[in-house]
């Protein structure tokens, strides 16, 4: 068993001022949260809009310090307020966010947007860099010929292949996907979560996965920690946590949020693929 991910008592305070000539007050964001990832698992962050859920994957994703705790990744304890994000740690831990269009230049080429984590990162040449980014595009279901096409000429789910192709660029050991297919439409999202699913596998990666969609956490994730107002009030595996919620706040969150199957999902797209069959026949 290796632990790729883990977190000791992580906070995160925000200072806050409190009118023009008033003074401030600290807002604690996130309030001393414990959690463990093993290699090839996925833990999903559930919970209301600001329960603090973004706040800490990015936290994670070493966009942001800790105020407080503890964070290790791969055994290394890591706090970006005290030391420096070298190379070797950014390659080990890549984000992907919500809005795809929002996170892709769309001045450069998918091609550009590809190679350029390993013109930064590495000493690869330029051939090496374009090899391994039209072979990436292949692995997220697009073509070579993609390599010289802008952003705004895909549509939603092939703009989020592309950025989850740029994360694995540098061969992380840990993905933290930031509600990655909220974006997208229904039949979409369960393309890109069977891709995922795939990568994950042939990769062995760790993902942190941030949703408010518990269809969709349930059908990806291994482990489920619930935040609410920062706090984590439960965690565990995935099917105990659905099956028996011991905490009132789990019990409500699950009452109140419209869950979607992603089988149904599934269902509707062969329908859709069959009367497509019919009609061209």
């Amino acid at each position: 068993m290796t632990i790729v991910l883990e977190g000791r008592g992580i906070t995160q305070d925000y200072h806050v001022r409190e009118g023009f000539l008033g003074g401030s007050r600290t807002v604690r964001a996130v309030k001393g949260v414990d959690f463990r990832v093993e290699r090839g698992q996925t833990l999903a962050i559930v919970g209301e809009s600001g329960s603090g859920k973004s706040t800490l994957a990015r936290i994670i994703a070493l966009i942001d310090p800790q105020s407080g705790g503890t964070l290790k990744i791969e055994g290394q304890e890591i706090d970006i307020s005290r030391q420096r994000v070298t190379h070797e740690l950014r390659s080990k831990v890549q984000m992907v966010f919500q809005n795809p269009y929002g996170s892709l230049n769309p001045r450069q080429k998918v091609g550009d947007v590809l190679m350029e984590p390993l013109l930064l990162n590495t000493r690869l040449s330029s051939a090496a860099r374009r090899d391994r980014a039209e072979a990436m595009l292949q692995k997220v279901g697009l073509a070579p010929e993609h390599f010289n096409r802008y952003p705004h000429m895909f549509s939603g789910g092939q703009r989020q292949r592309i950025a989850i192709a740029r994360a694995l660029m540098l061969n992380p050991a840990l993905l933290v996907l930031d509600e990655p297919v909220s974006a997208l439409d229904l039949s979409v999202q369960a393309q890109v979560l069977n891709l995922l699913g795939d990568i994950q596998d042939e990769f062995n990666l760790t993902y942190v996965f941030i949703s408010h969609d518990l269809s969709v956490v349930r059908h990806i994730a291994d482990q489920v920690m619930v935040l609410s107002k920062g706090e984590a009030v439960e965690q565990g595996p995935r099917e105990a946590l659905f099956a028996d919620p011991q905490h009132a706040y789990t019990r409500q969150l699950f009452a109140a949020t419209p869950v979607v199957s992603v089988d149904a999902i599934r269902a509707r797209i062969a329908r859709r693929q069959e009367a497509r069959a019919l009609r061209s026949a």
